[in-house]
């Protein structure tokens, strides 16, 4: 990367846009792989003779425990090593078990490859959310990681839609291999090209080289604030991906629309939605946090609240028209929490503890959300079956609600503590 200092209009310099555009574009194909997954649900399951708890536990509690038991270690190496030799060696590795998933012949063969794709990916989540911290100022944090994780985004936007093409006129082997193999070059890209940023660089002299991993714990726990946000971020991605990854298979079964339909609905539109979603709204917590910073709380969970109705209502909905229109709108609302959200969680965290903070986050998270959220859908809807047959699913993505309720009034705890503990990370 070089090092060019020339502010753009937004005032980034194109040094930080160049690291967030590349970065951005990694987690892309993070996701991409993440979600292919969904769409390939159904001619897996007759392909391999699996039932839908078997698919919940591989899009969920498999690739899960070992994301999230991987990334405390792996966020370790962060706050002491190299981030972006890090980050470069996770892409490698994601993408080539995501490409030796099309030659697995049994479900224990993907497990296997979805615990390896755990483990890669554990590289682009908490190491990345310290490196972008040092990249960019607190006050710009949260658009930043906003449009990281619209890299998410996009990722699903071109998982569903490239997967459920590739599925269609391929076979879903070769969707596995479509996919996974360009993650090599990017992998090479962000070794070659993206520059180590001074640890701390935002944050003044007070920046110690290590703290233990105790120590760091005892920090984070003790503040609050930190504690709710990420308990109710565990929630709100428990509905958020327990739906999103069910909601193809919705599509599929209740209304018997192919993988490319499917693809072109929930990729383009809802994907979209969750990306504009998510950039919008830590634009405007990052100026509505001028004057009070409980903001980066408040609206994740006013707009959590509003998705609640959507969440019950879209499964039930006999029109399939109307229930792909009403998914993205769903999908702005769910997609803006994590801007916000992640920039606080760096903002509580000492600069020596950010990696781990983020890792911490995520184990919560990785495990309660997006582990047993497809998890939780895919057995409540087999434990349905018997009475509903294939509207079993329905039922069981309704069941999500309750969840998100949760996670946005745990957020409205949080805020009363945020304004002490972000001061006490800087004393």
């Amino acid at each position: 990367m070089r090092s060019d200092s020339a502010v753009s209009s937004e005032g980034w310099t194109r040094a930080q846009i160049y690291t967030l555009a590349v970065l951005s574009g990694a987690y892309m194909l993070n996701f991409a792989d993440r979600h292919l997954l969904a769409v390939l649900i159904e001619p897996m399951k007759r392909d391999l003779g699996t039932s839908d708890t078997q698919m919940g536990l591989l899009s969920g509690i498999a690739f899960a425990i070992f994301y999230a038991v991987f990334g405390i270690p792996i966020a370790r190496y962060a706050d002491r090593g190299n981030r972006r030799t890090l980050l470069a060696v996770g892409i490698a590795v994601w993408s080539l078990m995501t490409a030796v998933t099309g030659a697995s012949r049994s479900f224990f063969q993907v497990l296997l490859t979805r615990i390896g794709v755990g483990v890669g990916e554990t590289s682009a989540g908490a190491p990345v959310h310290s490196l972008l911290s040092d990249v960019f100022p607190p006050h710009q944090r949260a658009t930043a990681l906003a449009i990281y994780t619209a890299g998410a985004q996009l990722g699903g936007v071109l998982g569903l839609t490239l997967g459920g093409w590739l599925e269609q006129r391929y076979g879903w082997r070769m969707a596995f291999v479509g996919m996974g193999l360009p993650g090599l070059a990017v992998a090479l890209l962000v070794r070659a090209t993206i520059d180590e940023p001074p640890r701390g660089r935002f944050d003044g002299p007070r920046v110690r080289a290590a703290v233990s991993f105790g120590e760091t714990t005892r920090f984070l726990v003790g503040r609050r604030s930190f504690v709710l946000m990420a308990l109710g971020l565990s929630c709100c991605i428990f509905g958020s991906y327990g739906a999103s990854s069910w909601h193809p298979t919705l599509l599929r079964r209740v209304h018997a629309m192919s993988g490319t339909e499917v693809g072109l609905w929930l990729g383009f539109a809802a994907g979209s939605a969750s990306m504009l979603g998510g950039i919008a709204s830590a634009a405007l917590t990052d100026r509505l946090a001028r004057r009070d910073a409980r903001w980066y709380l408040w609206l994740p969970a006013l707009n959590t609240l509003l998705a609640v109705p959507l969440s019950v209502v879209i499964p039930f909905i006999e029109d399939a028209s109307l229930a792909v229109r009403l998914i993205p709108i769903w999908s702005f609302l769910v997609g803006s929490i994590g801007g916000p959200i992640f920039a606080m969680i760096q903002g509580v965290a000492r600069p020596e503890m950010r990696a781990v903070a983020a890792a911490l986050n995520m184990f919560v998270m990785t495990l309660v959300g997006m582990g047993l959220g497809p998890t939780f859908v895919g057995f409540a809807s087999d434990q349905l079956a018997s009475a509903h047959a294939d509207d079993s699913i329905r039922f069981a993505l309704a069941l999500i609600a309750p969840v998100q309720i949760a996670g946005a009034l745990l957020w409205l705890f949080a805020a009363r503590a945020l304004r002490g503990d972000l001061e006490h990370a800087t004393t």
